[in-house]
């Protein structure tokens, strides 16, 4: 069972989905997770723990079974058991910084138990949803912790907010140079309040993104023209497109093609 609840506002502004997944553990037993540049909260209902590993020799990481995973610009390992009862929160680009009190880039490339952000308020909240009688019910106990936790003044940079409307645009974003002259701040500044609020620099999120939206269009199925798919996302050539790809998956496309799970950014590690 996967669930995903889209809240009201004022979290809608901010809040992509709260989410809740329920089933088997799935046959192998790690997923390669790959980039989005958005930020996440996981929270492990089936154990008080989340584990990830490290890309290179495989140590894991334990934290408790609350974690924030910062955006991050190359890919992270999980454990697939903790999916078989879990919930989470995607926050929108640039919409995690009301709630966890600190620069969203001080999050890359990381996962944090809840509990340092939180204190007792993340031990709190799991105990909650573990106690709630329904999904519904556990969608409300997230949504109340949220609102809880959001900043006072939860607005985005109004920079910010431009640059990310100019940077998402589907097929034709605009590159980090004509948004920045728009702007009226000094491209160091720029940058500065962009990587506080999104959590990456503008280049590197413009990167991720570009890498995201050429694995959602292939994931739509029909045939692939990867010289085409790459051209129409704006890679300069086919090279430039290789690239970017092993860097964010660490594999090459066909080899990505030929491993991808049933979700989007999930890649299956088989032993």
């Amino acid at each position: 069972m996967f669930l995903a609840h889209h809240p009201a506002p004022p979290l809608s502004d901010f809040v992509a989905s709260i989410w809740l997944h329920e089933g088997p553990a799935a046959p192998h037993g790690k997923d390669r997770i790959l980039p989005t540049g958005m930020i996440g909260l996981v929270i492990n209902l089936q154990e008080d723990e989340i584990r990830t590993y490290d890309r290179e020799t495989g140590r894991v990481e334990r934290s408790r079974g609350a974690a924030v995973a910062g955006a991050c610009s190359e890919y992270f390992v999980i454990d697939t058991a903790e999916q078989q009862w879990c919930m989470g929160v995607q926050f929108k680009a640039g919409g995690a910084f009301p709630f966890f009190g600190m620069p969203a880039v001080e999050l890359q490339d990381a996962h944090v138990s809840l509990d340092a952000l939180w204190g007792a308020e993340a031990v709190d909240l799991r105990d909650r949803l573990l106690a709630a009688p329904t999904p519904e019910a556990r969608f409300r106990v997230v949504e109340t912790a949220l609102l809880e936790r959001m900043a006072r003044d939860p607005e985005r940079h109004p920079a910010v907010r431009f640059a990310l409307r100019e940077f998402l645009q589907v097929p034709h974003a605009r590159t980090v140079a004509e948004v920045t002259d728009q702007l009226g701040l000094s491209p160091r500044r720029f940058i500065q309040v962009f990587a506080e609020q999104v959590g990456l620099t503008p280049k590197l999120f413009c990167r991720v993104r570009r890498f995201h939206e050429v694995m959602r269009r292939v994931h739509q199925g029909g045939r692939i023209d990867w010289t085409e798919v790459a051209l129409s996302c704006g890679y300069f050539d086919q090279a430039h497109f290789i690239r970017d790809f092993r860097a964010f998956s660490g594999l090459n496309p066909s080899a990505w093609l030929a491993r991808r799970g049933e979700h989007l950014n999930h890649v299956p590690i088989v032993d």
